[in-house]
């Protein structure tokens, strides 16, 4: 069951995303997962604890073109499987995990076996491979699980225009197992993490790393603080250092054995490789 919270048609988008602090949306899913490449449950928690009201992410002209593109996705999406869809112009709250919020690109109508929508997106040539054979980047099925379990819906699409290339669409039917995961992973994010004032732990990705970068660009070289509780991470650290350079020691050997035995062939290969 869900609750409508707020009616967004004409909305400002300050408004908007002030709302969006209120829980977590279908885009923070994958993030807050650990699925997202471009964003990290930092990022995620960031934007919701804090008082300002911005984009979190900075915004960028795939953003923008996503957005300012998403009608006509919707529109090929129409034409490409026969199915009729209009914009909801509402956000949505899960009764049973208020927390959990939706605001989705488009809800298929005509359908008598319970709502479904559309999730609209948009793909450069360089990331045309993520969506072959009818592949889906793991946090935008993430995104349509979320969209499943707030309204209850058995199955959502997902349409994709690849710029210059082709347009496809799939369907993700709803799956209990990975649903349920989903809402303990949120759940305990926002009761542990936000509603607590309490960081998550880095992860190791890119996308960490650039919003601590961000984060905490700004130092002070007057201030020293205690380094407490590290020293075995520290030790670790240092293993690890010690071990990639072995290992790239290790890498570049072989190589070199390798080109001294290809001598001047521009090609070597067997059953197993081919080296050029």
């Amino acid at each position: 069951m869900y609750n409508i919270i707020a009616k967004t048609k004409n909305m400002e988008r300050q408004e908007w995303l002030r709302l969006r602090k209120n829980g977590i949306g279908g885009s923070d899913a994958g993030a807050v997962c650990g699925l997202n490449p471009y964003v990290s449950s930092l990022e995620v928690y960031a934007s919701k604890i804090s008082e300002s009201v911005d984009e979190g992410v900075p915004d960028n002209e795939a953003m923008r073109e996503g957005r300012d593109l998403e009608d006509y996705v919707a529109r090929r999406f129409m034409e490409a499987s026969g199915l009729k869809v209009r914009r909801a112009n509402m956000m949505y709250a899960s009764v049973e995990y208020p927390f959990m919020i939706a605001d989705v690109d488009r809800v298929v109508i005509g359908r008598e076996n319970g709502i479904t929508g559309l999730e609209c997106k948009t793909a450069s040539p360089y990331s045309a491979e993520k969506w072959k054979d009818g592949k889906i980047p793991a946090h935008y099925i993430m995104q349509c699980y979320h969209y499943m379990a707030v309204l209850g819906a058995k199955s959502w699409y997902i349409a994709v225009m690849v710029y210059g290339r082709e347009f496809k669409y799939i369907k993700l039917e709803r799956d209990e197992e990975i649903i349920q995961s989903l809402i303990r992973i949120e759940e305990n994010f926002w009761k542990h993490n936000v509603m607590k004032r309490v960081m998550p732990e880095p992860d190791g990705s890119d996308a960490a790393e650039a919003f601590i970068n961000r984060h905490f660009a700004e130092s002070r070289e007057e201030l020293s603080i205690p380094l407490a509780g590290f020293d075995e991470k520290l030790h670790r650290r240092e293993e690890i250092t010690g071990l990639i350079s072995q290992l790239d020691t290790e890498k570049k050997k072989i190589e070199q054995e390798i080109k001294a035995y290809m001598n001047e062939a521009e090609y070597a290969e067997n059953e197993s490789f081919l080296v050029s």
